[in-house]
């Protein structure tokens, strides 16, 4: 089996060294990653210049753009063979509720996803410890379940694993997406040259963390498995909005 592997914290980061380390184990990798930190990324790809592409002294290519581009590059133009699945993670922290919308983590399982190769993001919801070998342990299960017996369809999973050893997990769960509140508001300062300055506010509490959502099994500590789709058409309104248009 030939995995591709990428992530948007970077690759350095030390989820994607644990992933890489676990899936090495029962397949054929590759990496293709960011070269810096990219979270919050989203889905978006790098028009407006040329891509670099390098190896590190480990072995990983690195790019110096997005999730997408990391594995639309590797897809569609560096390697000879399509790989059987593209693997995104670890991500350092949850990605659960709405913050799937601008999960880089979650973007680059997508891009393998829309160009029909099966895909996971994995991410640790990290509070301290950071478990990532809990995490590339459960990546490496789904990944010879899959190998075992596949899914009908290609297929795009969200996994979120507790931060906790390994024996402490209470199973698997398969999940809908939660839902948060409308997000902190930006946090206004000054640079050292007096100019004023906005951070992005931390994300909103939690709103819809009931059974069966990601956060309810989070916090039981099971693991997070969501599958997702990409079509963002709202069909119920579709009628309403026609007779709107009359």
């Amino acid at each position: 089996m030939r995995i591709l592997l990428s992530n948007d914290d970077g690759y350095f980061a030390p989820g994607l060294e644990s992933l890489a380390t676990a899936l090495s184990a029962i397949a054929d990798i590759v990496v293709v990653a960011p070269e810096r930190d990219r979270s919050g990324a989203s889905n978006s790809l790098t028009l407006d210049r040329p891509l670099s592409l390098h190896r590190s002294h480990r072995g990983f290519f690195y790019v110096n753009g997005t999730p997408t581009d990391c594995v639309h590059l590797a897809v569609t133009g560096m390697l000879d063979t399509l790989p059987d699945m593209v693997v995104s993670g670890i991500n350092d922290g949850a990605n659960m509720g709405d913050d799937t919308i601008y999960s880089g983590t979650v973007a680059a399982a997508t891009e393998g996803f829309l160009l029909g190769i099966p895909a996971i993001a994995i991410s640790l919801a990290r509070f301290s410890e950071g478990n990532f070998s809990t995490a590339a342990r459960i990546a490496a299960e789904l990944v010879q379940r899959y190998q075992r017996d596949k899914l009908h369809g290609t297929v795009l999973l969200n996994v979120n694993v507790p931060d906790v050893p390994y024996e402490e997990l209470q199973g698997m769960e398969v999940t809908r997406l939660g839902r948060r509140h409308k997000a902190e508001p930006v946090v206004k300062s000054q640079s050292p040259r007096g100019e004023t300055v906005y951070w992005v506010g931390a994300a909103g509490p939690v709103q819809d963390a009931g059974e069966g959502t990601d956060f309810f099994a989070i916090q039981r500590n099971r693991v997070s498995v969501t599958p997702l789709q990409i079509d963002l058409t709202r069909y119920g309104q579709m009628d309403s909005v026609k007779m709107w248009l009359k």
